[in-house]
């Protein structure tokens, strides 16, 4: 199985994309795993909210095959506890998907269509971060899941 963590914008502070970086080679021990950035959508202060996200989607759906489970990092998704989450990596392993994307929408957040079109969320928090703390927060708690699969201390339950 493949992961990957789909993110609109890139990560603009080298310390977030050090942390990034060694997470994501931390997880090559456990499973083929990429960050991959898409370009952000150009705006203004004028730019209407709903025309970003239709313009985001556009750029999202290039990058998703059909076939792909793809899984929304959104504030309304179901939340998990690290081991449960390890829990919906196993389920997710044991599926035979070939990969899982999870998605990062931008700063207004997903259209309707993308709603629609992949109905799986996750949430990370109840509590609102920029979207360079999602990334790392989302990789570390991947990287715990796999610990807590393979039976690793790094998770000290």
């Amino acid at each position: 199985m493949e992961i990957q963590l789909l993110c609109i914008g890139k990560t603009d502070r080298s310390f977030w994309a050090e942390a990034l970086e060694m997470y994501e080679k931390r997880l090559q021990h456990y499973v083929k795993f990429s960050i991959r950035y898409l370009a952000d959508v150009k705006t203004s202060k004028k730019s209407d909210p709903s025309k970003i996200k239709l313009e985001e989607t556009k750029l999202l759906l290039e990058k998703i095959k059909p076939g792909d489970m793809v899984i929304l990092l959104d504030e309304k998704g179901k939340m998990f506890n690290s081991a449960e989450f390890s829990k919906e990596i196993e389920n997710q392993m044991n599926s035979g998907k070939k990969k899982v994307l999870f998605v990062i929408g931008g700063a207004y957040g997903f259209s309707e269509e993308l709603y629609q079109k992949f109905p799986e969320r996750m949430a990370l928090s109840k509590m609102t971060f920029s979207h360079q703390m999602v990334r790392l927060f989302f990789c570390e708690q991947l990287y715990r899941a796999y610990t807590i699969i393979n039976n690793h201390p790094y998770h000290n339950a």
